[in-house]
């Protein structure tokens, strides 16, 4: 019986990068020689190596984001804290303009005379009247216009009341009262008015200048009457083409 070769190829050792006889007595050999023991202790120390650098790595990355929480945390506290005071600061301004409003309360005696923090004036429920301490004038909705404590006395019982000076944290924010003059204070002022916005066309003067030609602007003059004319010329012959007979 005829036998027949067989090769058994060759194995590739990735420590030694060569190839070796892949056959058990070569690959004992190979892994029990110097060579490549040296390879494996140094593959195994950069391994370990990578491992402690990549745990460092790890570690670092840990620690900066506990350092950026620390700072997130107090920045909030900080924030919060500053949140509360201005909070706490808002209520006690609050208060005090609440206690300012009732300071500026008609005392007891005045004729049902109240403050309107809206309007900055003081309000009688009564008689619908309110008094400005100012201009000591009245107004109703019936009389439609400021009048004195004369005038307004006429109308029903009025009486002045009785109030102090109101506090400047209870200014006036509302509407006020009454009609309001919105025309010029003095009419007889001159203003000078504004431009009109049409255009006007001004007349040409007939003994106006002759404007001015430079030598080039002659010269293109003359070039297109020169190619106007060629072209009149050539287009004569042309022009008689479709008359009827």
């Amino acid at each position: 019986m005829t036998e027949y070769w067989v090769s058994q190829g060759n194995k590739w050792c990735d420590f030694c990068k060569i190839y070796i006889s892949n056959n058990p007595v070569s690959i004992r050999t190979h892994e029990l020689g110097k060579r490549h023991k040296d390879n494996v202790s140094q593959r195994l120390a950069t391994m370990q190596k990578e491992g402690a650098a990549k745990e460092k790595e790890q570690k670092e990355a840990a620690r900066a984001l506990e350092q950026i929480e620390a700072k997130a945390r107090k920045s909030y506290q900080k924030d919060l804290a500053s949140f509360q005071g201005v909070s706490s600061g808002h209520t006690v301004e609050t208060s005090q303009r609440t206690a300012d409003s009732s300071k500026c309360s008609a005392k007891p005696g005045n004729g049902n005379w109240e403050f309107d923090s809206s309007s900055g004036y003081y309000y009688n429920k009564l008689n619908g009247f309110h008094y400005d301490k100012n201009s000591d004038l009245y107004y109703s909705a019936a009389l439609g216009k400021w009048v004195t404590l004369e005038e307004a006395s006429k109308s029903g019982k009025v009486t002045k009341p009785d109030i102090g000076q109101p506090s400047a944290g209870t200014k006036s924010t509302g509407a006020s009262p009454g009609l309001v003059v919105s025309k010029q204070l003095n009419p007889t002022r001159n203003t000078k008015g504004a431009p009109s916005s049409i255009a006007v066309n001004k007349r040409k003067r007939g003994n106006a200048k002759p404007k001015t030609m430079s030598k080039e602007e002659e010269e293109a003059i003359k070039a297109r009457e020169a190619a106007r004319k060629r072209v009149e010329d050539r287009e004569k012959p042309l022009l008689g083409l479709y008359s009827s007979y």
